[in-house]
């Protein structure tokens, strides 16, 4: 007898029974809803809730005022070396050429320069998009060779006021930007999520096939993973089972 077949008949049996018996069908469907709502609810809601701390910036930095200051707007402050690597996120040094000395009455300025430049300390600022140790990312790759903009990856972040919140992963100790916020996996923007699934898809999508050979530096600026650990050249090429390129 056929799965659909039993349905019906099993249908047919309970619409049959006097409507005493019927009633005592509906709890068991109402406790598996029940259960399928709570189950939704812990999973969705509170387990993200629980897995996630949340942390302050040490500075609320606002991007806004920083890019109508500057001429090269990210590039002023994140800016490639003249070995070919990336510098990052600013290091005090950088700061203290504008801000040695506070320049108007906003507390988050008052408190880097009192607490970090008079003292000489680095922020600890919290990486949003720090990647597992073992993954090695190369911004001139992408920015230079690729021509990507950095919103692609980053999102707006140039037009924000405030610092988000630092999410961190208690078990991972990775920021939630990796991951991304929607607990499913889906994504609308190509900034909400930093899996590798996404460099691949991007990859792939755009079909790179880009030897190291061509890039837009000498192969003794930046080296690859590869080359670091062993000081062999690389041979490795930026296509989508390449695995040494992105993983050291």
């Amino acid at each position: 007898m056929s799965l659909r077949i039993g349905y019906r008949l099993r249908i047919q049996q309970v619409l049959s029974l006097p409507s005493a018996r019927r009633g005592h069908e509906c709890p068991s469907i109402h406790r598996f809803l029940l259960g399928l709502a709570a189950s939704l609810v812990l999973g969705w809601v509170i387990f993200p809730k629980l897995l996630y701390s949340q942390k302050k910036q040490p500075i609320d930095f606002n991007h806004v005022l920083h890019v109508e200051a500057v001429e090269e707007e990210c590039e002023s402050c994140h800016f490639f070396r003249e070995d070919g690597s990336f510098s990052g996120i600013p290091k005090l040094a950088q700061c203290v050429e504008c801000h040695e000395d506070v320049q108007g009455e906003d507390p988050n300025e008052v408190k880097f320069v009192e607490e970090y430049v008079a003292n000489g300390r680095e922020v600890p600022w919290l990486v949003y998009a720090r990647q597992p140790d073992c993954v090695f990312f190369s911004h001139a790759a992408h920015v230079k060779k690729a021509e990507m903009d950095c919103g692609t990856c980053h999102g707006h972040i140039g037009e924000s006021k405030h610092s988000r919140v630092y999410e961190k992963n208690r078990i991972t100790g990775y920021s939630r930007d990796i991951w991304g916020k929607n607990i499913s996996g889906l994504r609308k923007y190509t900034w909400e999520r930093m899996k590798m699934d996404d460099c691949a898809e991007c990859h792939a999508t755009k079909e790179i096939k880009t030897d190291v050979e061509t890039l837009p530096w000498p192969l003794n600026w930046a080296p690859l993973p590869y080359e670091k650990q062993t000081g062999n050249q690389a041979s490795v090429k930026t296509v989508k089972e390449a695995c040494f390129v992105c993983h050291k």
